[in-house]
């Protein structure tokens, strides 16, 4: 547990002249203050305010003033300021001015839900696996879709042109105190993926929007542009961020059983079961953008369908076969462009609330079920994922479970955002229609 002081000689230590005080609004989007190291004392002592209602979701003008307070815990120093002016970070909670917690705090929406889990008994462990594309920039520095290889999935140099970033990426990351398990070329040209080490779910969900930084901060010093946009390619698949969880419970994996079946405990079974309820529900947190159902189609090993397997990655979630402290469920839905806080929040709680109901998921899928058709898959029972933002916000619109995990404040201001969104989709002229239309109509 880290606290005041020991941020204050890291400081010291460190020669940091800036600090950035980092959050995210409800969409995910980091967000920061920067001070001068002189004030970073007042900022641990919960003196920094600012002014809310210019961030997405946030508060009222006539409510508009938050608190920023600092977690000592998420301190690092951003290994690329070294040389000229040091700057640190700390991930803070957003809190009303009376020091009490903002309900519109994406991190304060997890840590109530890791609080319910506590309660229960169990730790949740997360172990998140993002993609990212590397795409050029024009002679202005602008963002393309123009890929800096053809490589694809494991591919190695000189085909991955874009393996230079990714080393540095991860050097970055070990440097700032990842622990990085993995790291490789995707299937498609361009895309990439970064595996760390699990870890309880709010350092987990801070790791990611760190990583998201560094990601883009790398990329752009090797000329590069990063985005974790799920499907910026037609034709090639898209980014996923596979969420593995577990729960451990004196220091135990409770979802390891060597005298069950599959060596799966009840816990992990119903835990399981949650998910697979609750699934077309939590989908706008986890697919958030319209561009996600594009991702989320037959054909490039992205779920479609509520099912679970050992074997295949067809289904939305996954067994791995590791078992012991090992043992987990990877929930394959989720991308990138997911909030990371409330998108760890929702998998909790509903894996908890099937855990609550003594839930027993269905049989396992351990064929393709891409391959099975519309009555195989309904005469077993497959429901599918939403086929669209609209359709997802349908679901989760009318879930008591998403209104209770977010709290009233982030649930209505999501689907105020993403409506808005989908109308300006539907009303906007794209480019695909001049293209189809226009010489002919």
């Amino acid at each position: 547990m880290a606290t005041k002081r020991d941020v204050l000689e890291r400081v010291k230590e460190d020669k940091v002249r800036f600090v950035r005080l980092q959050f995210t609004d409800i969409l995910g989007v980091n967000k920061n203050v920067a001070i001068s190291v002189d004030e970073l004392e007042n900022a641990l002592d919960g003196q920094l305010m600012f002014d809310g209602s210019s961030i997405e979701g946030f508060a009222r003008i006539e409510e508009s003033d938050m608190l920023l307070m600092p977690d000592p815990a998420s301190y690092a120093l951003f290994p690329w300021t070294k040389d000229k002016a040091p700057t640190a970070r700390l991930i803070c909670d957003v809190q009303n001015p009376d020091g009490s917690p903002f309900s519109g705090c994406p991190r304060g929406t997890l840590q109530r839900a890791v609080a319910e889990a506590k309660s229960m008994g169990y730790v949740m462990q997360v172990g998140p696996e993002a993609e990212f594309f590397l795409f050029k920039r024009d002679s202005d520095g602008g963002p393309t879709t123009i890929t800096n290889d053809r490589g694809g999935y494991f591919d190695l140099s000189p085909i991955d042109r874009g393996e230079d970033a990714r080393r540095d990426i991860v050097l970055t990351l070990e440097e700032m105190g990842f622990h990085v398990e993995a790291s490789h070329h995707e299937c498609a040209p361009g895309q990439h993926e970064i595996d760390f080490r699990y870890t309880d779910a709010l350092t987990a969900a801070d790791n990611v929007t760190t990583f998201k930084l560094v990601v883009r901060t790398i990329a752009m010093q090797h000329g590069l542009h990063a985005t974790f946009m799920p499907k910026p390619l037609f034709g090639e698949a898209g980014s996923g961020m596979h969420i593995n969880q577990s729960l451990f419970s004196n220091g135990c994996n409770a979802f390891y059983d060597p005298l069950a079946p599959r060596q799966l405990s009840s816990v992990a079974m119903s835990y399981l079961a949650g998910l697979m309820r609750h699934a077309l529900e939590f989908s706008a947190i986890t697919n958030p953008l319209i561009n996600s159902y594009k991702r989320l189609v037959p054909g490039y090993e992205a779920p479609v369908y509520v099912a679970w397997s050992e074997r295949n990655r067809s289904p939305l979630i996954r067994v791995p076969a590791r078992r012991g402290n090992g043992t987990r469920l990877e929930l394959r839905s989720p991308d990138p462009s997911c909030n990371p806080y409330l998108a760890f929040a929702v998998a909790l709680t509903a894996g908890l609330q099937g855990i609550k109901e003594g839930l027993t998921p269905p049989s396992p899928m351990e064929c393709n079920i891409y391959n099975l058709g519309e009555e195989e898959r309904s005469s077993a029972g497959i429901a599918c994922l939403p086929g669209s933002l609209q359709e997802a916000l349908h679901f989760f619109a009318n879930s008591a479970l998403m209104r209770k995990t977010l709290g009233e404040h982030i649930f209505s201001r999501f689907i105020a955002a993403k409506q808005a969104e989908c109308r300006l989709y539907e009303t906007a002229v794209h480019p695909w229609e001049l293209e189809r239309y226009l010489s002919i109509h």
